[in-house]
């Protein structure tokens, strides 16, 4: 019953134009309280992953705005991959505040959401107010593009590497079972031993996956199907083929984020942890869930009590 509620009382989209594109955005709360807060989702998501944080965060007195990211949803797709790259990705976010009337807002970021909200930061300091991020803490830039990193680490069938070598491949494969890829990805209490990381996304797109348990009822699920049966997953994937390119972007940008940031970890997730970030973000917090990847859908009183609360504190 509380899943059909999450459901049925999600905002309705508007669709808003900025920086050149089409964005479809759920917003609920009360336009120019002084209080915006900016949800981005990740990869293979949507805007309705934060479902569970919406109400909560209006009853807190925040505007909440959650854009379909170019790519997802009935957000634009552009056709040309690199109009994926970090600089239209934060250039969306910044083009969204400047919609509503805000010069900054709190950003919240899950997965490549949070590498968006990382990079925002970065590139747009002065429209960022405070950050909190789930899952994937800034990814530090090497000497080595991060494409051909991972292929000397993981091999070139990594799901990475491979979205970028075989154009396409994934994509078709993915589009064409996309009901079986998600129910195998959304899943919970998943062993800590991941599978071989290999063609990762092309696998649970293809095969049965009986590791942990659904994540979610199948109304909840439906949302994300039903997306996705009508975008497909290429423009989602190109964010992918933009590494290389936003590693170069990123060349002469100091990483210092010197924002109010919390960074919450799902100590289940195979994503590691930075063990640098206070270096990177020296205003940082970090809480650690019990839980795997999908954080706020996973552990959702937790998570969003663990929002408010510390953004009670930095408000003190």
């Amino acid at each position: 019953m509380i899943n059909e509620m999450y459901v049925s009382n999600f905002p309705q989209p508007i669709i808003v134009q900025v920086n050149g594109v089409e964005l479809e955005v759920f917003e609920a709360g009360k336009q120019n309280v002084g209080n915006p807060i900016v949800l981005c989702h990740g990869f293979p998501e949507h805007a309705f992953s934060w479902r569970y944080q919406v109400q909560p965060l209006v009853d807190a007195g925040y505007h909440v705005i959650i854009p379909n990211q170019r790519g997802y949803g009935n957000s634009s797709q552009p056709t040309e991959i690199t109009q994926y790259d970090i600089i239209h990705l934060t250039g969306d976010l910044v083009a969204l505040l400047d919609h509503f009337g805000y010069e900054d807002a709190v950003f919240v970021g899950h997965d490549w959401g949070a590498n968006v909200v990382w990079h925002l930061a970065l590139l747009h300091p002065k429209r960022v107010n405070k950050i909190i991020n789930l899952a994937l803490p800034y990814q530090e830039r090497g000497e080595m593009p991060w494409l051909d990193l991972m292929e000397a680490i993981f091999g070139e069938d990594f799901y990475f590497v491979h979205f970028n070598r075989q154009i396409g491949v994934a994509d078709a494969i993915m589009n064409k079972n996309t009901t079986r890829f998600f129910h195998n990805i959304f899943r919970k209490n998943v062993p800590l031993t991941p599978p071989e990381p290999g063609m990762l996304m092309i696998n649970l797109a293809q095969k049965e996956n009986s590791l942990g348990e659904p994540l979610m009822q199948e109304s909840e699920l439906s949302v994300f199907i039903t997306a996705f049966e009508t975008s497909g997953f290429t423009g989602s994937i190109n964010w992918y083929r933009n590494m290389d390119r936003n590693w170069h972007i990123m060349a002469d940008i100091i990483p210092i984020i010197n924002h109010p940031t919390l960074m919450i970890y799902g100590l289940k997730d195979t994503i590691p942890e930075n063990e640098n970030l206070k270096n990177i973000a020296p205003n940082l917090d970090v809480i650690r869930l019990d839980c795997g990847h999908w954080i706020q859908q996973e552990k959702p009183e937790e998570t969003t009590q663990a929002i408010l609360q510390w953004l009670r504190q930095q408000n003190d």
